[in-house]
């Protein structure tokens, strides 16, 4: 019987990404004299966003964190909703008593900016953000599950790339690819077995609904 939903941010709740690689840009290139590519930043992803400052402009570590998070506000009218139909997603689970999470890699205070801008902080439980010493996913899902005393089995978590797959593995619990933001790869996902995907929020949306009447 699931009990718990826990969910990835970036690219799961709401089409972030494409927000976080335009402020590294404007936070990072004028401190490194360089112009980046995407992919060059998107290669750091894993710790969370303090770890890309780290990788890319160690020499300006403090001036580069605060300018990310000065212009990832900034920028934040490229997102300034989250996915259609995520609210709805939410307001089901909570009125069938379904307990929700969030464990993202994003920092706290990116996170924060996010979910206030959002207006969904409230709907969560527990909120698990992520570390610039490298992945802390598994240790993420697993201290949820601790807080709410909810057994892996009965949760799931929903997200949006490969990572998220092994990690929910690793931790013991059912995976929802996400595949439904345009940085998606559904063929990758698809590729690694989860234990559902969809391409669609309303696929999601009415998944979610029969697994929990």
């Amino acid at each position: 019987m699931l009990k718990c939903i826990i969910f990835d941010l970036d690219g799961t709740l709401g089409n972030t990404l494409p927000l976080c690689i335009a402020a590294f840009k404007k936070a990072i290139e004028p401190l490194a004299g360089r112009v980046l590519s995407d992919q060059e930043i998107i290669d750091t992803f894993g710790p969370s966003e303090e770890g890309t400052i780290r990788a890319l402009i160690p020499a300006h570590y403090d001036q580069g964190i605060e300018d990310y998070l000065h212009h990832y506000r900034d920028l934040h009218g490229m997102c300034g909703a989250p996915f259609e139909g995520i609210t709805e997603v939410l307001d089901h689970a909570k009125s069938r008593n379904i307990r929700l999470a969030m464990v993202t890699g994003k920092g706290a205070r990116s996170a924060e900016v996010t979910l206030d801008i959002f207006g969904i902080r409230s709907y969560f439980d527990v909120i698990e953000t992520g570390s610039p010493e490298g992945p802390r996913k598994v240790q993420g899902i697993r201290n949820v599950l601790e807080q709410l005393g909810i057994k892996p089995a009965e949760s799931v978590y929903v997200g949006d790339v490969p990572s998220d797959i092994e990690a929910s593995r690793e931790a013991g619990v059912p995976i929802v690819s996400a595949a439904w933001a345009e940085t998606a790869d559904p063929e990758l996902l698809r590729s690694l077995q989860p234990d559902q995907l969809f391409t669609t929020m309303q696929e999601f949306k009415e998944y979610i609904e029969q697994v929990i009447q």
